[in-house]
């Protein structure tokens, strides 16, 4: 058996032109969907995402401005920026580019953002609505996970979903949206004793712990779904995931590579939750 690729590249070109269709339909009533992207620091990874992230919403139609400031900037300032851009009628969405230097308190940044506005979906207050069914939006990288699996045709209800990593941006979001399709879900971290056994079990595994190998091929049940949302480096410096992908992809059904699977998804939703953003502050 070899395991079929779930392409994110391919599937995140579709969601763009959807958005940009979308986009479209604002801009006649003249609204213009507006994220604002925030980065603080230098960090090599970080600045490569946020250029991205402005080239996906020039790309579908959306303003995107991208503020860049030194490491030094103290949080008091970036939370009166923050409080600022809420306070701005024309700015729908606000993205903090995480990390931020450790003099900073990230949850404090994130929970300053207005929950209208917190189109990464890390806000107590977006995992709370969401929790109840009402309005809110779900961390980008989860919900980009979960649209790969709705590409597939993949019912969920009664399967055996297995999320490794704990993580408030991945790992809890991902149990809720799973359980929320009826699945069966087990959270584990890379230390879970007896994690084989448990990803034996699953009909999907979700890897995001951000550790090459964590997932091999003898842990995976014949047939079963593979999202890999790792981003780590090889010892050639190549960009590869959480997966032993060469060797998982023997016995899965169903796989998402590194690069070009789950990373491409969660610039896509990042998009549709500014859209959604822009469209609930335009009725």
């Amino acid at each position: 058996m070899t395991a079929q690729l779930i392409d994110g590249n391919a599937l995140a070109r579709q969601i763009r032109a959807e958005v940009a269709g979308r986009t479209e339909g604002l801009k006649a009533r003249g609204v213009q969907p507006q994220l604002s992207i925030i980065l603080v620091g230098e960090d090599p990874a970080s600045q490569v995402y946020t250029r991205h992230k402005v080239n996906d919403s020039t790309e579908t139609g959306l303003s995107a401005t991208l503020e860049t400031y030194p490491a030094s900037l103290s949080e008091e300032d970036l939370l009166a920026r923050v409080r600022a851009l809420n306070a701005d009628p024309k700015v729908h969405g606000i993205l903090v580019q995480l990390p931020l230097p450790k003099h900073m308190d990230s949850q404090k940044v994130i929970e300053t953002i207005s929950p209208t506005k917190d189109v990464d979906g890390f806000h107590v207050a977006s995992a709370g609505a969401l929790m109840v069914g009402r309005p809110g939006f779900w961390p980008c990288t989860p919900y980009g996970c979960m649209k790969m699996l709705e590409s597939i045709g993949y019912e969920l209800r009664g399967k055996h979903a297995v999320v490794i990593g704990r993580s408030n941006i991945v790992g809890k979001p991902m149990a809720m949206m799973l359980l929320g399709k009826n699945a069966t879900v087990t959270m584990c971290h890379s230390a879970t004793r007896d994690l084989k056994a448990l990803t034996l079990q699953a009909d999907v595994v979700v890897a995001a712990v951000g550790k090459r190998n964590v997932l091999t091929a003898d842990m995976v049940k014949p047939g079963a779904v593979v999202i890999d949302v790792g981003m780590n480096r090889n010892d050639e410096g190549k960009l590869c995931g959480d997966v032993d992908f060469e060797g998982v992809k023997q016995v899965a059904g169903w796989i998402t590579p590194v690069p070009g699977g789950v990373g491409p998804m969660t610039r896509a939703m990042l998009l549709v939750n500014t859209l959604e953003a822009a469209e609930r502050a335009s009725p």
